[in-house]
């Protein structure tokens, strides 16, 4: 019996979903998200109310897809509002750099070398920043996990889906929040 409902059961013990998350962001991070926040609240949303509005003095809302359409948005844009306050209370920003920056730590900006001799550049950021375009990577991710606390030139091995990688740490760099 397939439905909506019907989810694979999985063992919450070894559920990598109910592994806790952490709550830190950069400042430029949370400096975006505050943006975004602010840009849906005084603009999207006030925009959407006026056009439910205007559907709605149509006349019969059961047949008026514009008023369906723009209702659905405006609660997704309710929804987005409500998250994204209650998940910039809990972050934690960090907003200074670590005292010894030899080392890899939370946004620090990380070039990495595997046994090819290919070269990868990556960024450790909080789990709202995440962007595999730029290579930012969760500070939750094995990867991150394996790279934090390492000096410059630590030899890192890290379990991937094809079998264990292992990597050199070739430069550690960090941005300052101050900036």
């Amino acid at each position: 019996m397939k439905g909506r409902n019907m989810t694979r059961w999985r063992d919450p013990a070894k559920d990598p979903r109910q592994e806790p998350k952490s709550h830190l962001i950069t400042a430029e991070g949370a400096e975006r998200l505050r943006g975004i926040l602010d840009h849906l609240s005084r603009v999207k949303r006030p925009a959407l109310s006026a056009k439910v509005g205007e559907a709605a003095a149509l006349g019969d809302r059961s047949e008026n897809a514009d008023y369906t359409y723009n209702k659905k948005e405006l609660n997704r844009v309710i929804a987005r509002i409500r998250y994204l306050t209650k998940r910039l209370d809990e972050l934690q920003v960090v907003d200074r750099l670590p005292a010894d920056t030899g080392k890899v730590y939370f946004g620090a900006f990380v070039t990495l070398e595997d046994e090819d001799g290919e070269e990868m550049a990556i960024r450790i950021v909080g789990h709202d920043e995440i962007d595999p375009a730029k290579r930012w990577i969760s500070v939750d991710s094995p990867l991150a996990k394996a790279l934090l606390g390492k000096p410059l030139d630590e030899e890192v091995t890290v379990a991937a889906p094809g079998g264990e990688t292992t990597y050199v740490i070739t430069e550690i760099a960090y941005r300052d929040p101050q900036a």
